[in-house]
């Protein structure tokens, strides 16, 4: 009898283990600072930023992947949390709120031996370990939380199974006077890697890896314990020389739809103006292949009658008196009459005051700019504190500031924080300062 009972047990025991199998899960590292984007990510990670009126960065991978028929997606986590965590919650949004798979968010957290943040991406992999075991994974794909791009992953995931890859890496072709700004992979006429450059000043190929791999779960295991003790681990400097080094088989996957690293000011501002061209490059409108975000339930627009709105993107619940040129306007922005804004992302919740005159600019959520200020006036100068961050002459201003009235800001500039008009020169801040109230961050 008892032998009966242990077999009964093993049997519910495998199909426990069946019913959590997934042939593929996907983690995703959404754990960066993307101190590139400066003041907009003083107060909250890079994948949690605006974009696109209604969305935030995370929401692209996230769609992508329940768009692909993925349904198990580990978050990793780490530089100020809070806005993505509450962002994601359990996933409904994305319908990844499952009993079994689902979205899991995995912050760095203490083990009995040792406590560590993650010092690289595929130490943060490495970490989750248990995790992704928890599935018994045929496949794992690794995602970036920072990238502006539809992707069907299945499609990639059907190439790795054709060519018997131990990894294939998604790469897309870049003009080859950009290649060595990226890490540049050369394939035989097959796809098979055969060289890897890193940044090369002399590329031998224009097709740059996009930062997602599918590994097969052997090879993504034994690569990433067999360099646990790497300082910094990461895929692209040491996981991928080392499964090339070790002869396994890894692939090219040619990518040739629109993808967007948005971790510079300058190209989340373009990646933004793009999507109100006539004709799109990147739409976001398509039925067949949505996009699903976390939104707040708002009342519909409101334009008034004398107010003036051309190629622009607005939100719900905003409040439209004055002129809006070449925008994107996300959710609860008023915007007071006689205001005029061109060639500008406001955030969510931001108030415009009467009479304002916007060019170019990024405003986070929840800032009030004051009666009669103007922002983006003058020549271009390199800003002062950090030329590389605050440049493309724009005007960059972090989450819940304040400008007050009738005041002069110049381009490439930075503000964050409550200022008030002694803080401006004779009420003007010239091109290429920075003001950063205390205890923000620039």
């Amino acid at each position: 009898m008892e032998h009966i009972w242990y077999n009964i047990y093993h049997k519910l025991l495998r199909r426990g283990e069946d019913m959590r199998k997934k042939e593929m899960i996907a983690m995703l590292l959404a754990g960066g600072q993307g101190s590139r984007l400066g003041v907009l990510t003083s107060k909250v990670a890079k994948p949690a930023v605006a974009f696109g009126g209604k969305y935030r960065i995370i929401d692209f991978p996230l769609s992508n992947c329940i768009n692909s028929g993925i349904d198990t997606v580990g978050v990793l986590t780490q530089y100020q949390p809070l806005r993505l965590n509450s962002h994601i919650g359990i996933g409904i949004p994305w319908d990844l709120d499952r009993s079994i798979g689902g979205v899991s968010i995995l912050p760095p957290y203490e083990k009995s031996t040792s406590s560590e943040w993650y010092t690289g991406t595929a130490n943060a992999i490495y970490q989750n370990l248990e995790y992704m075991e928890s599935f018994h994974p045929d496949y794992v794909l690794i995602l970036s939380g920072d990238h502006i791009y539809k992707m069907d992953y299945q499609v990639m995931l059907d190439y790795h199974k054709e060519n018997n890859a131990d990894v294939t890496i998604a790469a897309m072709p870049v003009p080859i006077e950009e290649a060595s700004r990226f890490g540049i992979v050369i394939t035989d006429d097959s796809g098979k890697i055969t060289e890897f450059q890193e940044k090369p000043p002399q590329p031998k190929s224009n097709l740059a890896s996009m930062g997602i791999y599918i590994f097969s779960w052997k090879a993504l295991k034994e690569a990433l314990v067999a360099l646990k003790d790497e300082p910094g681990c990461d895929f692209g400097k040491h996981i991928i020389p080392y499964c090339h080094e070790k002869g396994e088989s890894l692939f090219a996957y040619e990518y040739n739809g629109y993808w967007k690293d948005v971790g510079t000011l300058g190209s989340y501002w373009q990646a933004n103006m793009e999507l109100i061209d006539i004709i799109p490059e990147f739409n976001l409108y398509e039925e067949f292949w949505k996009i699903y975000t976390n939104s707040a339930i708002l009342p519909p627009q409101y334009i008034a009658e004398n107010a003036v709105i051309d190629r622009s993107i607005i939100g719900n619940g905003c409040e439209i008196y004055g002129e809006v040129h070449n925008c994107v306007i996300s959710a609860g922005v008023t915007i007071e009459e006689g205001a005029v804004v061109r060639d500008s992302i406001i955030m969510s919740d931001c108030m415009i005051g009467k009479g304002c005159v916007i060019d170019k600019s990024i405003i986070a959520e929840n800032t009030k700019i004051g009666e009669g200020a103007i922002l983006g006036i003058g020549s271009e100068e390199p800003n002062k504190l950090k030329p590389a961050v605050y440049s493309f002459g724009l005007v960059t201003i972090g989450e819940n500031s304040v400008i007050p009235d009738h005041v002069q800001i110049g381009k490439n500039t930075a503000i964050s924080g409550i200022t008030n008009k002694e803080d401006y020169s004779d009420g003007v801040l010239g091109s290429g300062e920075t003001l950063i109230k205390a205890g923000e961050i620039a």
